[in-house]
C-alpha cells in the first residue's frame, strides 16, 4: 500500500533513532545554485534537527555559476546532488551515470520573459528575435522548445539569436535582448523590481508550452545503489528532507529566515526570500512524498527526444535513469 505524506512522516517519527554511541553518518549534498529558498527544505531539515534525528550529519554545499553538480558528484565530492532532469540525462548519456532517487519538485518554474513593446505575443513571434538563455546544462529545455517550434538556434534569419545570458536579467533591462530566461520564483521578480510592470511583459511558461521538464530532483551515482547501507542512508536523508520541505511550505516566513541564516554571501534579502519561498511552494510535490512519478519522467524524456533539431539534448532513450529503491526503503 502506498504511504501518504502524513503516514510517511509518521513512520519517520516512529523510526528508531541512533543511540548516543553511534556517530551521525556524513552526507554531502551539492546544490544546483547559491543558497536561496529554492533549497529551503534542506536548510530547514538541518536547522530543525530532522537530519540529526535521522542519524545524519549533512553538509550542504552551495552551487554557483562555475559549479556543475554532475561534475562534482563524478569527482566523488558529493553523495547526492540537486539537478534538473534534462542536465542529468544529458550527463548520463555522456558517461556520468546519474540516477534520480527522489523528485521533491513536481512542476517547472522555468519561463521566457519578453518585453511586450517588442510585439511578441505568441511563440511564433520569437522568430528572428534575440533570446537570453542560461547555459551550463540549463539550456536543454530551451533547445527542446525551439526544436519543437522549428526554430534554429544558430542565428539564421529563420531562427533565433541566442544570447548567452548570465544569471541575471540585465539583457532585458538594458534592452540587449527581446526575452530572457527567468524562474517564477526568482528572476521574474528581478524584472519587476527593475521597473517593469506585469502588463509590460509577455511571459511564456514552459509548463504551458508543453515542454516542461522536471527540475530540482535528487540524484546519486548508479553504482552506489548496489550498497544497501548507502540506500538506507539516502532513505533517511530523503525522508528528513521532505519533512523539511513540508515545514518550509507551512512556515514560509520562518523558512526564509533560516535560508538567510545560511547565506554566507549576505547577498539575499528577507523580502526576496519570503517571496521566493511562496512561489517555490507552488512547485513542490504535495502528495507523493518526493517519489518520482514515472509518467512525469517519460514526459521529460519524450520532450527531450522529440526535440531533435541541430542540438539534440539526448540522442537515445535512457535506461536505468531513475530508481525507487531509496523511496521503497523509507516504507
Amino acid at each position: 500500500m502506498r504511504l501518504t505524506r502524513r503516514a510517511a512522516i509518521g513512520t519517520a517519527l516512529a523510526a528508531p533513532l541512533p543511540t548516543l554511541a553511534q556517530a551521525p553518518e556524513r552526507v554531502t549534498l551539492q546544490l544546483k545554485w547559491v543558497t536561496q529558498a529554492q533549497f529551503a527544505g534542506y536548510f530547514v531539515a538541518q536547522a530543525r534537527g530532522f537530519y540529526r534525528q535521522a542519524g545524519l550529519d549533512v553538509r550542504i554545499n552551495p552551487g554557483g555559476p562555475d559549479i556543475a553538480p554532475p561534475q562534482v558528484i563524478a569527482g566523488n565530492r558529493a553523495d547526492v546532488i540537486v539537478e534538473w532532469m534534462p542536465a542529468a540525462l544529458a550527463a548520463r548519456e555522456r558517461g556520468v551515470p546519474l540516477v534520480n532517487i527522489a523528485q521533491p519538485f513536481k512542476r517547472s518554474g522555468l519561463m521566457l520573459t519578453c518585453r511586450a513593446e517588442t510585439g511578441i505575443r505568441t511563440p511564433a513571434d520569437l522568430r528572428g528575435r534575440t533570446l537570453g538563455v542560461w547555459f551550463s546544462g540549463n539550456e536543454y529545455p530551451f533547445l527542446a522548445w525551439m526544436a519543437r517550434l522549428g526554430l534554429r538556434t544558430d542565428g539564421s534569419p529563420q531562427g533565433v539569436r541566442v544570447l548567452r545570458q548570465g544569471f541575471n536579467v540585465d539583457p532585458l533591462l538594458q534592452r540587449q535582448a527581446d526575452c530572457v530566461s527567468t524562474m517564477t520564483y526568482n528572476e521574474y521578480w528581478q524584472v519587476i523590481d527593475g521597473g517593469f510592470r506585469p502588463e509590460q511583459l509577455t511571459v511564456f511558461r514552459y509548463e504551458e508550452q508543453g515542454v516542461a521538464t522536471l527540475e530540482d530532483g535528487l540524484y546519486v551515482l548508479e553504482s552506489r545503489l548496489s550498497d544497501a547501507a548507502f540506500v538506507g542512508r539516502m532513505a533517511r536523508f530523503v525522508r528528513a528532507s521532505m519533512q523539511g520541505w513540508d515545514w518550509a511550505r507551512a512556515n514560509v516566513d520562518a523558512a526564509a529566515r533560516i535560508v538567510l541564516d545560511n547565506d554566507a554571501s549576505g547577498a539575499q534579502t528577507e523580502a526576496h526570500q519570503r517571496r521566493m519561498m511562496g512561489e517555490i511552494a507552488r512547485l513542490l510535490d504535495t502528495d507523493g512524498n518526493g517519489r518520482l512519478v514515472p509518467a512525469d519522467y517519460e514526459r521529460t524524456v519524450q520532450t527531450l527526444r522529440s526535440a531533435g533539431g541541430d542540438s539534440p539534448v539526448i540522442t537515445r532513450a535512457p535506461t536505468g535513469a531513475w530508481s525507487h529503491a531509496v523511496m521503497d526503503a523509507i516504507r
